[in-house]
């Protein structure tokens, strides 16, 4: 009998208790300053030096280029850049190795689907997706985009 009261007690104080919960949807969730989310690509600023796939340790990330058309500029130009967001970790290994900041990481975190090729995103996806850039990376944005990102 002791027990059952004891246990009625703890369960009468939690339910007086502030809920923790949220209105996930209808209100969004405020992350932390250094949550790592889905990245963001600006194919401008890319010299398709691979070192965002080669340091990849899921091998995710699928980046061709080719050389530039115009003769009298040296390099390559982007082809095709795109991450399987199926088996991406989110490690952020990317975005570090960059020598010319193309790749920020967002606070964006919501890529529900209904179908793993929902999951391979290209670089017009990735290039777009700018409205939730972190504020340390905002600054790297270019000045039409800087704008977006602030939404």
């Amino acid at each position: 009998m002791k027990g059952i009261v004891k246990g009625m007690g703890f369960t009468f104080k939690q339910m007086l208790k502030k809920k923790v919960t949220y209105a996930y949807p209808d209100a969004p969730l405020k992350m932390p300053d250094r949550f790592r989310g889905i990245q963001h690509f600006d194919p401008e600023k890319c010299i398709v030096c691979n070192q965002c796939a080669r340091i990849c340790p899921t091998e995710c990330i699928t980046l061709t280029g080719k050389p530039n058309p115009d003769p009298e500029k040296k390099g390559k130009v982007i082809d095709t850049y795109d991450i399987n967001f199926e088996i991406c970790i989110l490690c952020d290994l990317c975005t570090e190795v960059c020598p010319t900041e193309a790749i920020v990481m967002t606070n964006n975190f919501e890529l529900a689907a209904f179908s793993r090729d929902d999951l391979f995103k290209d670089r017009d996806w990735l290039d777009n997706n700018n409205k939730l850039v972190r504020q340390d990376n905002i600054s790297q944005l270019p000045k039409g985009k800087a704008g977006a990102a602030k939404e």
